[in-house]
């Protein structure tokens, strides 16, 4: 999965997930798309980077790892931009790889990461996503090739998904149901997190803590609302709803 894959699915996917580096999606959104999957919603992931600054593991092994967890979450596609971990930035080339990405997929949704966090390449991530599909829709700017160009396209909507910092959600999704597939998706990046027989240096996210934690924040975002599970998020403006009968 190394490296800029310009594949043009044969039809729009339903939502599209950035993560800064693979298993940022399972960790804040994993249920959520899971969910949508099981439901026959058409959900992609788009990894900015392959995480080759992380301790534990190597770039390769996250790309199967990433791999294994798309197929336990019923992803249609997944794919990686391959940006600088800890390097890239919000400049043209970069801007224009997430560009490309929305176009070809022409997603109704758009997951980011969380707007401000511990990490920097998060919050960095969600701006250049934020900006990207903003740009997608606008006809000047042009992608692709001048025998395959990519047309226009902007997602209704950006959601940001709550990472490391506690932030309270705007939305919360119901995972009712399905926190287990989550857990599994996450627990795909073997060379990441808690694993008995691994030998690598221990990180604040190899721990059987985290996970517990993990799952626990699960269960704290869906108790204001009488969810058993839920997922939260924030958006960059108000969220519209056509009943207030809808909301929970």
């Amino acid at each position: 999965m190394a490296g800029t894959s310009r594949v043009h699915l044969t039809e729009p996917v339903d939502v599209l997930a950035f993560g800064a580096h693979p298993d940022d999606v399972e960790l804040s959104a994993g249920g959520t798309l899971a969910k949508l999957a099981a439901a026959g919603k058409r959900c992609a992931v788009v990894d900015l980077t392959r995480g080759e600054l992380g301790t534990r593991g190597t770039a390769e092994t996250r790309d199967q790892e990433a791999s294994h967890a798309a197929d336990i979450l019923g992803l249609v596609h997944r794919e990686n931009l391959a940006l600088a971990d800890g390097f890239f930035s919000e400049d043209e080339a970069s801007l224009r790889a997430v560009i490309s990405a929305v176009r070809r997929m022409r997603p109704t949704l758009v997951l980011a990461n969380a707007l401000h966090d511990r990490h920097p390449d998060h919050g960095r991530g969600a701006s250049l996503v934020a900006r990207a599909c903003f740009l997608a829709g606008l006809v000047k700017v042009e992608t692709g090739t001048a025998m395959a160009p990519e047309g226009p396209w902007r997602p209704r909507a950006v959601y940001h998904y709550i990472q490391d910092y506690d932030r309270t959600p705007d939305v919360v999704m119901d995972i009712t149901g399905h926190l287990d597939t989550k857990m599994a998706a996450i627990l795909a990046y073997k060379t990441q997190f808690h694993n008995p027989a691994s030998s690598e240096p221990e990180t604040p996210i190899s721990s059987p803590e985290f996970l517990a934690h993990v799952r626990g924040r699960a269960v704290t975002f869906g108790r204001p609302v009488g969810f058993e599970a839920g997922e939260g998020f924030e958006v960059a403006r108000p969220v519209g709803v056509a009943s207030l009968l809808d909301l929970h």
